[in-house]
């Protein structure tokens, strides 16, 4: 069983608590009147507002279009083989709606930002502040006063955490493993726990970083790329390495600012056949010890919708 272990780790390798004297925004929760500098960690309470409010929900679907980068549908490659996994958590850092196809990344309405740090060397983000949510759960809620009125046209949400379940086979048994992956910009961890089990990072990891647990055991390594679908790839560009999904609203989203009651935004996610891997058999089944190598992890589309 131990070699089992060994081998599955190699092959699918191809694929809080505040530091008070850091802080000197006085807005802060954690602010030092006496701090010499900011080191990124200060936690910066947003009042509560009454009022109606826009109500952000996840939604995971494993039956909604597949994409590739470029927002067209994708094809399965000749020689790979991909299984809808089954979600358990996201998290996003950035979430922002843009008006017409030339909107710039940053030049729409930012209606969410999570928080980041320094603390781990370069600007990251502060995972250990990030929000995760399950499927139809409610990921943020934001003032309906924020927000600029405007009609937007398409939204753009920047994907960092996933966690989910995959199915493999090895030795002949037919298991069962958690993912843990990591696909922001770049990411401060202290640890986090994959299923059951908990790993010490303390430092800032890139796009790509996962782990994995399975047979009680725990497994790290990075991914070499994960699909980011943008059907504005020509007009509105987005960095590489940045994970911002983007997609359409199937009828726009006009707000007027004299809105009275709260809006609900369900984000549907495409988790479509989003775990794929070379399959050296062709029989459909991911088999690590048998020469599958996962190739691919990421989302395969964003549809928002309204309600």
């Amino acid at each position: 069983m131990r070699n089992l272990l060994i081998i599955l780790i190699v092959a699918i390798a191809p694929i809080s608590a505040c530091k008070k004297k850091g802080c000197t925004n006085p807005l802060a929760t954690n602010y030092n009147e006496s701090a010499a500098k900011d080191d990124g960690s200060c936690i910066v309470e947003t009042p509560t507002t009454s009022g109606p409010k826009l109500i952000i929900k996840l939604h995971f679907d494993s039956l909604a279009p597949r994409l590739n980068n470029f927002g067209n549908p994708a094809t399965i490659p000749t020689g790979n083989s991909t299984q809808s996994p089954r979600f358990h958590g996201m998290s996003a850092h950035y979430i922002e709606l843009a008006q017409s196809p030339t909107t710039q990344l940053g030049a729409g309405e930012i209606i969410y930002k999570g928080a980041e740090t320094t603390a781990g060397g370069s600007n990251a983000v502060a995972f250990d502040q990030a929000i995760t949510k399950g499927d139809n759960e409610v990921f943020v809620e934001i003032p309906l006063s924020e927000l600029t009125a405007d009609t937007y046209n398409w939204i753009r949400v920047s994907l960092t955490y996933q966690n989910f379940d995959i199915n493999y086979r090895a030795s002949g048994f037919d298991l069962t493993g958690r993912l843990a992956s990591f696909v922001g910009f770049n990411n401060f961890i202290t640890s986090h726990t994959v299923e059951s089990q908990s790993v010490s990072v303390n430092a800032n990891k890139l796009q790509g970083y996962w782990a994995f647990e399975t047979l009680g055991q725990i497994s790290e390594g990075d991914a070499p790329g994960t699909t980011v679908p943008n059907p504005l790839s020509a007009t509105s560009p987005i960095p590489a390495g940045s994970c911002v999904v983007t997609g359409d609203f199937d009828v726009p989203f006009v707000f007027t600012g004299n809105e009275t009651e709260d809006i609900i935004l369900t984000l549907n996610l495409s988790t479509n056949q989003s775990f794929e891997w070379t399959d050296a058999n062709q029989n459909g089944i991911f088999e690590p010890l048998d020469g599958d190598v996962v190739v691919d992890m990421g989302l395969r589309g964003i549809d928002p919708v309204i309600q």
